[in-house]
C-alpha cells in the first residue's frame, strides 16, 4: 500500500502519514543511542560508540560538536545528513552574533535546525534528515536541552534518549530521573544508557558541559570508575 504513496515527499497517504518522513525516522532508530540528562549545574550526554575499523581513528566519527561557544549538538542517525546540519548549524551562529553582537540563544539554534528539517518534509527535490538532535548548552545559569527528530518538531526535555532502543531507556528514565548535580547525573546518564549498552568505556563515549565552558569528554577513565561503581552497587 505505501508504496503508491512514497514515492514523492509532498505525498500524503489516505490515513495522514508522509513514508518518507517515517522512513528518516527509522533511520534515527537504528542509529547509535544517545542519552542527554538536564542537571541542576550541568548537561550530561552518554553517547554509544559506533565500532570503528581498526585502522581507523574513532575521534573522527564521535557524536558530539561545538557549534559556538555556548552550544553543543549530539546526533543520532545518519552521518552525512548530520554534517550538513551542523554546518547550517554554526553558520546560523556565527550570522546571530555578527548582527546582535551576541551569541544565540540554544532554544534559538534547536528552532532554527527544526526549521531546516522541517522545510524537507514538504519540498520537491529533497528527502528528509535521517536525523534526531539533542542542543544542549547553557543561558545565563540555567542548562537547557532540546531535542529536534526528522519531522521538525522541538522540544525542551529534562532527559530524553535518541537511537537504537531509545524506547526501553525512556521508560528507564521517566522511573528513575531526578534532578541532579554534579556527578550524580553522569551517573544517572550512563545507568540509563548500560540498560541497553555493554557497560564499558570502549564502548561509551560521555560528556559534560558546564557553565562557562564548552562541552568536553570525560576521560575513559573516569567512564570506567563510575561504570566499577554501578557494578558494585
Amino acid at each position: 500500500m505505501s508504496a503508491k504513496y512514497d514515492r514523492a515527499i509532498t505525498v500524503f497517504s489516505p490515513d495522514g502519514h508522509l513514508f518518507q518522513v517515517e522512513y528518516a525516522m527509522e533511520a534515527v532508530k537504528r542509529g547509535t543511542t544517545a542519552v542527554g540528562i538536564r542537571g541542576k549545574d550541568s548537561v550530561v550526554v552518554a553517547v554509544e560508540r559506533k565500532a570503528t575499523a581498526k585502522l581507523q581513528d574513532a575521534n573522527t566519527v564521535r557524536k558530539l560538536v561545538q557549534l559556538d561557544e555556548n552550544t553543543s549538538l549530539v546526533f543520532a542517525g545518519l552521518l552525512a545528513d548530520a554534517r550538513t546540519l551542523i554546518d547550517r548549524a554554526r553558520v546560523e551562529a556565527q550570522s546571530y552574533k555578527l548582527t546582535m553582537d551576541e551569541a544565540p540563544s540554544v532554544e534559538h539554534i534547536a528552532r532554527h535546525i527544526a526549521n531546516i528539517q522541517q522545510k524537507h518534509t514538504q519540498s520537491g527535490g529533497v528527502r528528509p534528515f535521517g536525523v534526531s538532535t539533542f542542543v544542549l548548552g547553557f543561558e545565563g545559569d540555567n542548562p537547557r536541552l532540546f531535542q529536534t527528530d526528522p519531522s521538525g518538531t522541538f522540544s525542551e526535555w529534562k532527559a530524553n534518549a535518541v537511537g537504537r532502543n531509545s524506547k526501553t531507556i525512556r521508560e528507564y528514565l521517566e522511573k528513575n530521573f531526578e534532578e541532579t548535580e554534579g556527578r550524580e547525573t553522569q551517573v544517572l546518564a550512563l545507568k540509563a544508557l548500560t540498560e541497553m549498552v555493554e557497560p564499558s568505556s570502549k564502548n561509551i563515549d560521555v560528556a559534560v558541559m558546564r557553565k562557562g565552558t564548552q562541552a568536553v569528554y570525560l576521560p575513559s577513565e573516569e567512564v570506567d570508575a563510575i561504570l566499577k561503581e554501578l557494578a558494585e552497587a
